[in-house]
């Protein structure tokens, strides 16, 4: 029924208005937490695809290249080649319906709509590894293992490796990622916006780093280290240019800097009178064979790999700043993880996913909080008369912490045994101990250490003055007085 050329148009172009009906409900629907607002985008960009592929095959069938739509309009309008019969059409196509309702006796009407509608509450397939979270970090140990064991790099952190990461080779990786967190934005139109500014920056010399300086004419800045051949007869006189200027010219020209003056001066000197293409390949770098004296053809190939690798540093920063964000929060996590043992690990975790399942679960039941009070442990609101009694309206802050606020005292108190605390702490250089329950300004923990240091210092052991001596007067004297009343009695026993 529906292989008529007309009726797949019919359905295209039904297919497309519900998918937008569909796209426009689900956005009205606010998601509970990120992996409802991960579910959500990808549902829309599923449909999106779907409204494009459509989209296309109606373009094509618009287009009629094989005239097999003109055709067909021709038929519904009973033209033959033999001339129009419009009755004729009219009773074979209604033959054509009976014949396939006799075949199909129990044929019934499909409600797409319940299809469609099923698509809403579709969880789509998302890869995150459990380091990802659902896209809220960033997952680098692949690659930052892959950083460690390269042979002129020096084993870092993996905090300090998330300040340097943005390197080409990780532009798949970052694209990959922000498609998969933000699948509704359009990739394509910001790398051409990028490429637009760039093109525009680099013809005016304005990107910061990539200024083109001496290449007017085509020639590179290199045409100044080339030493005139025309003032030098021989080899001899050559050689008094110097060994240093020597090696800049050879560099300069693509050959082999190498050897002592004499070897030099021979090897530059060829150049006079031998032209580039005749000279033998062993006096030449390696992969330079092409170079010309005057630098032109390799100026050019300098000033596009320039370009390129400054048009993918540009796309680089784009995508860092697209995923700002993430990346933050990628740092946090790590330090974060730092202060945490595996146990208190797990069972984070295991409080957000608990956290999360109560979200979606709840997530319809619209709870009634004018006073704002905090949940409690089945996701309402506690009793007013609880929340006084803890003093949960009493916001403490810790500048340790970097002024973060904790409300209500118990709160407070269990801040100093946890990782924020901690890692503060340890910035500052100061021990965690019971010694500095309390404190949360830095000046008064810096000072509360400086007297715990003299006061360790104070009592601390010294044999000058704590080690005793016994005369034979049976006198017990320290160290000092002991030496010094053995020197008196001995220069009396001189005397």
């Amino acid at each position: 029924m529906s292989s008529t050329l007309l009726e797949v148009t019919r359905a295209s172009h039904e297919e497309v208005e519900r998918l937008e009906r569909l796209i426009v409900k689900d956005l009205q629907n606010e998601p509970a937490n990120n992996k409802d607002r991960l579910f959500q985008s990808h549902r829309v960009r599923n449909m999106i695809d779907n409204i494009i592929s459509t989209t296309e095959k109606l373009v094509e069938i618009y287009e009629d290249k094989d005239n097999a739509r003109r055709d067909e309009i021709a038929a519904l309008g009973g033209q033959t080649a033999m001339g129009t019969n419009v009755f004729s059409a009219f009773y074979d196509r209604l033959k054509e319906i009976r014949e396939y309702h006799r075949r199909h006796p129990a044929a019934r009407a499909v409600d797409v709509n319940e299809d469609y509608e099923a698509m809403l509450k579709e969880e789509p397939v998302i890869e995150f590894t459990s380091e990802e979270a659902f896209g809220k970090y960033l997952d680098m140990h692949e690659l930052y293992n892959q950083y460690n064991n390269l042979k002129f790099e020096k084993p870092i952190e993996y905090s300090t490796y998330l300040d340097i990461f943005s390197q080409p080779h990780i532009v798949p990786m970052q694209i990959e990622v922000y498609k998969r967190t933000e699948p509704l934005q359009d990739l394509d139109r910001i790398f051409l916006k990028v490429t637009t500014e760039f093109e525009e920056q680099w013809e005016n010399d304005a990107i910061q780093g990539w200024e083109r300086t001496s290449q007017e004419n085509g020639h590179s800045s290199a045409d100044h280290t080339v030493i005139d051949l025309d003032f030098y007869s021989i080899v001899d006189e050559l050689k008094e240019v110097g060994p240093e200027k020597l090696k800049e010219a050879l560099s300069a020209l693509g050959l082999k800097s190498g050897g002592t003056v004499q070897q030099r001066a021979e090897r530059l000197f060829l150049t006079k009178d031998t032209p580039f293409e005749k000279l033998d390949k062993k006096h030449f770098v390696k992969g330079s064979r092409g170079l010309v004296p005057n630098g032109g053809a390799a100026t050019s190939k300098e000033v596009d790999n320039s370009k390129e690798i400054a048009l993918m540093k540009a796309k680089i920063n784009k995508l860092c700043d697209l995923l700002d964000e993430i990346i933050a929060h990628t740092k946090e996590n790590v330090v974060k993880k730092q202060a945490l043992t595996y146990d208190e690990m797990e069972a984070e975790r295991e409080e957000e996913e608990t956290q999360a399942d109560s979200e979606s679960d709840d997530d319809e039941q619209q709870i009634y909080n004018p006073l704002k009070l905090p949940m409690g442990w089945d996701g309402k609101p506690i009793p007013y008369w609880l929340y006084k009694l803890h003093g949960l309206g009493q916001e403490l802050k810790c500048e340790i912490c970097g002024n973060y606020s904790y409300w209500g005292r118990r709160a407070f108190e269990w801040h100093f045994k946890e990782w924020r605390h901690q890692h503060g702490m340890r910035c500052l250089g100061i021990p965690n101990t019971k010694n500095f329950n309390e404190i949360t300004s830095i000046k008064e923990a810096q000072e509360l250490w400086k007297r715990i240091q003299e006061w360790q210092g104070v009592n601390k052991w010294r044999p000058d003055l704590e080690e005793e001596y016994e005369d034979k007067e049976e006198k017990l004297l320290n160290f000092e007085c002991f030496t010094t009343h053995c020197f008196i009695r001995c220069h009396k026993f001189v005397f």
